[in-house]
């Protein structure tokens, strides 16, 4: 196979630019090193402490399952033994022709990489991976294995569609965490930094790894930002308001006006209550709560509370009562309008389609002038690598961990969603804050991510069984709340989707597929990156781009190919439309009315339960 000439140099037979030997000092050195073996034995002991009390769990999934789909496809390998030897002999040629181009380095010639990382693998972007012939190869080796995984995986014979995206996952989990990155001998900008602070950076980088530890009782919850730099209500969910209503399940947030004059139609956001409501009120400028109110909306918002075993049974007919239906209640009663604006996200956006979905069952539809869902599934037929957690063997043993404390804890269902992004989520913070030993940076939007909830476990075994595993929610009377048969294909009200290009909790094809479902009008944008940074991308940023078409064509890529890009952020597209339902405009409202008094500043008490 040909390859295009390189302009990279030949890279020397030294691994990376050494620091003047002369500047380590060896008995500073060697101080550190005692201090970390120290650490080292403290954490030992931490780890063995925690272990034989606490069963071993990975998110929401149990290590049998993963051990089950391995065993399931040995067995399907097995059969026909041929084409393994032959995959084995492709990975012993690949290798050959690698030595070749490593030996070739070693001799000064100018070649291109025999294979390189992905352009969006940060893992390797560091120069010292390149400055040097044995971390390159390294490199090289590692990424040869990767690819041969991978390919095999999608190669075995006779698995059936949901062992073999599950037997995917968990490779590319073990081909995540075998990087050489995430081993200090062998990632090159590790070494070089342990030298050039003569092992301060591995004493430091072992003192936070046992105070994640400690902090999270032997779970080791890593640590994503710098969580003593936020302090809610101050310089993070700090957006004027009041609490005006509460009962145990949620506070309702009114904001403090920012105009004159308001639209009619308040606005009431729905977030999900996986994590807290104020990923929609972070800092100032990322805030899109006090965005809207200076668009001149009255805005509400749902903040939910911290379950703990007293709030065990509550199912999730209790979310929906509880939830959006009350605070559409005390919300007419305060603002004096017959109609509110319903804004979910993610599973937010799901509960506000069973609400208005209820509402047109019970005859009140017209309650709600326009409703907004951000990255929310609706159809759950392609729930993308979450689906990997659902099959029956884990949902019931989930099931049984969650009975045992009545909910399920913050910091499996956290850990779940960061395994779907564990390069970016996980193993970058175990380099940059166990290995080279730094702080982690201070970040509105990973202390949000970081400050995760527990779920009740009547409700979320619901959520999973009848969502994931059944579908049920698409299928007209498929489920039942409030003893009312929910069927979201009736529902009328205009609807704005919005999806994002790169989400990996919901995929935005997924997500398109709501397009399909109701009968009234929908307007669907697609944002570009993630879950959360394409949602959070305010217009003072400029950052990303989105994409529209009017035209919504059955599939998802036939709408992608013929829709139009924007630069910027998608939030001043979303309020053009949402202004044209909005009414017209009237005096702007203080939080509460002699009714529903303010009971406390926001963000209010239950945001600030942490786990």
């Amino acid at each position: 196979m040909k390859r295009k000439p390189s302009s990279r140099k030949p890279a020397p037979a030294a691994n990376a630019p050494q620091p003047d030997a002369e500047a380590i000092d060896p008995q500073l050195f060697a101080a550190n090193m005692a201090l970390a073996s120290d650490l080292w034995q403290r954490i030992t002991q931490e780890v063995a402490a925690h272990s034989l009390s606490k069963p071993v769990t990975l998110g929401h999934t149990d290590p049998l399952s993963m051990a089950e789909s391995f065993l399931h496809t040995a067995r399907n390998v097995s059969i026909d033994p041929a084409k393994l030897a032959n995959a084995q002999l492709g990975l012993i040629g690949e290798h050959v022709k690698l030595w070749q181009w490593w030996t070739g380095q070693m001799l000064g010639r100018e070649e291109a990489p025999y294979v390189e990382a992905a352009p969006r693998d940060r893992r390797f972007s560091n120069a010292s991976w390149a400055n040097g012939a044995l971390f390159d190869y390294i490199k090289q080796n590692y990424l040869v294995n990767a690819r041969w995984m991978e390919d095999l995986v999608t190669q075995v014979d006779g698995l059936d569609d949901a062992t073999r995206r599950k037997l995917s996952f968990f490779t590319r989990q073990f081909i995540d965490a075998a990087s050489p990155s995430n081993f200090l001998l062998t990632n090159p900008e590790v070494m070089a930094r342990m030298i050039e602070s003569n092992g301060e950076s591995v004493v430091s980088g072992l003192r936070q790894f046992l105070a994640d530890l400690e902090k999270s009782d032997g779970a080791l919850r890593i640590s994503m930002t710098d969580e003593t730099a936020f302090t809610l209500g101050k310089n993070i969910a700090a957006t004027p308001g009041s609490v005006v209503y509460e009962n145990e399940l949620m506070q309702l947030i009114q904001y403090a006006p920012a105009t004159e004059k308001v639209h009619k139609v308040p606005i009431l956001i729905v977030p999900a209550w996986i994590n807290k409501y104020y990923i929609l009120d972070l800092t100032a400028e990322r805030s899109f709560a006090k965005w809207l109110t200076e668009q001149g909306y009255t805005v509400f918002i749902l903040s939910w509370a911290n379950p703990d075993e007293t709030l065990a049974r509550k199912t999730f007919e209790d979310y929906l009562s509880e939830g959006p239906l009350a605070a559409l209640d005390v919300i007419e009663n305060i603002t004096k309008s017959k109609q509110t604006a319903l804004a979910g996200y993610c599973l937010g956006g799901t509960l506000t389609a069973i609400t208005l979905a209820y509402l047109r069952g019970i005859g009140e539809e017209d309650r709600i002038a326009s409703a907004t869902y951000f990255t929310t599934l609706i159809d759950f037929s392609e729930a993308g690598d979450l689906s990997v957690f659902i099959d029956d063997t884990q949902l019931d043993a989930l099931e049984g961990r969650m009975r045992e404390r009545g909910y399920l804890e913050a910091s499996e269902m956290a850990t779940t969603f960061n395994m779907l992004r564990a390069n970016d989520l996980i193993w970058s913070f175990v380099v940059n804050n166990y290995l080279l030993g730094k702080h982690p940076f201070p970040f509105d939007l990973l202390y949000w991510n970081a400050d995760a909830t527990r779920m009740p476990a009547t409700m979320h075994a619901f959520y999973l069984r009848n969502m994931y595993q059944k579908n049920n929610l698409v299928k007209p009377g498929g489920i039942t709340l409030l003893d009312m048969p929910i069927n979201v294909t009736k529902i009328e009200t205009p609807s704005y989707i919005l999806a994002t290009r790169e989400d990996h909790i919901a995929p935005w094809k997924s997500t398109y597929a709501a397009t399909q479902v109701y009968d009234g009008p929908v307007t669907f944008t697609l944002a570009d990156s993630g879950h959360v940074a394409g949602v959070i991308n305010p217009p003072v940023k400029n950052k990303y781009c989105y994409w529209t078409n009017a035209k919504l064509s059955p599939k998802a890529e036939d709408w992608f190919d013929k829709a139009t890009e924007h630069v910027g952020s998608w939030w001043p597209h979303w309020e053009q439309w949402q202004r044209k339902l909005a009414g017209p405009k009237v005096p702007a409202r203080k939080p509460g009315n002699a009714r529903y008094k303010p009971i406390e500043p926001a963000p209010g008490r239950y945001a600030k339960v942490r786990t």
